[in-house]
């Protein structure tokens, strides 16, 4: 654990002096309308111990990513799959904070390989504004020995905050997977519920299923268009920030294709 916390820290040292990217307003609102909020959900697949990973095309993954969020431009970005190294490139590249958590597996933190020196695997978050806090915790309910778990981050003032939260379900293979996934479903719901009712709320992640985890008054969009693996990636967001449009984009170096939904701001 110890390990886990110096590189936290460094990672998010690394990012804290980014200078501040000003708010965007979404090219789907009409003019004079509200400004809308982004959200961009991505599995990068960096572990390098999983079948669709590639050293080859390992720089080719991180300047995909970083061409999807220099050229959709959104407030946030949502990451499974990742390293907390190349999380931190991409902040860097684009200007964006980052909250990263680890992701277990066998009971100890991954490193990333093929190349090493990336850090650990986990999923993270991804922000133009300061995120001000942040929680993250494994699921009760695992399958594998891969842990699931969940990272949520806010960002604003206390009166007027948005939190973004990311988590990567298990897979549904087997009969017990699948008791696994519907258990970390029910599990992600209460966590969104909970902070939807401090304030606004979007979440970004693959769930590995068709079917919603969002709590009563979450709207929900699918990458159902997508070449790859459709479906299985989603995105939530609060009432208070009601759905504009969602668009997939073709992902050429990783298993999944990029889901972007875009809400007007809560008033």
């Amino acid at each position: 654990m110890r390990r886990i916390a110096i590189l936290l820290t460094v990672a998010a040292a690394a990012v804290a002096a980014l200078v501040p990217a000003v708010s965007f307003v979404s090219s789907s609102a009409s003019p004079g309308s509200s400004s809308a909020y982004q959200l961009l959900q991505m599995n990068l697949c960096l572990s390098g111990q999983a079948g669709c990973y590639s050293r080859s095309t390992y720089s080719s993954i991180l300047d995909e990513a970083t061409g999807q969020i220099a050229g959709r431009d959104p407030e946030a970005v949502t990451l499974n799959e990742v390293c907390s190294a190349d999380a931190a490139d991409l902040a860097r590249r684009t200007g964006y904070r980052m909250w990263f958590a680890p992701v277990r597996y066998g009971g100890l933190p991954l490193p990333c390989v093929d190349p090493r020196g990336r850090g650990l695997f986990g999923i993270a978050v991804l922000t133009k504004d300061d995120i001000g806090s942040s929680r993250s915790g494994a699921f009760a309910a695992q399958a594998d020995a891969e842990e699931r778990r969940w990272l949520c981050a806010t960002t604003g003032s206390p009166d007027d905050s948005v939190t973004v939260c990311t988590a990567h379900l298990g897979t549904r293979e087997s009969a017990g997977e699948r008791v696994a996934n519907d258990a970390e479903c029910r599990e992600l719901e209460s966590v969104l519920a909970r902070h939807q009712a401090a304030g606004t709320t979007l979440f970004g992640g693959d769930v590995n299923r068709q079917g919603s985890c969002a709590p009563s008054g979450m709207w929900v969009t699918r990458d159902t268009s997508a070449s790859q693996t459709a479906g299985v990636q989603h995105i939530y967001g609060a009432a208070s920030a009601a759905p504009l449009s969602a668009s997939v984009a073709d992902a050429t170096y990783t298993d999944h294709d990029f889901l972007l939904a875009a809400a007007t701001a809560s008033p």
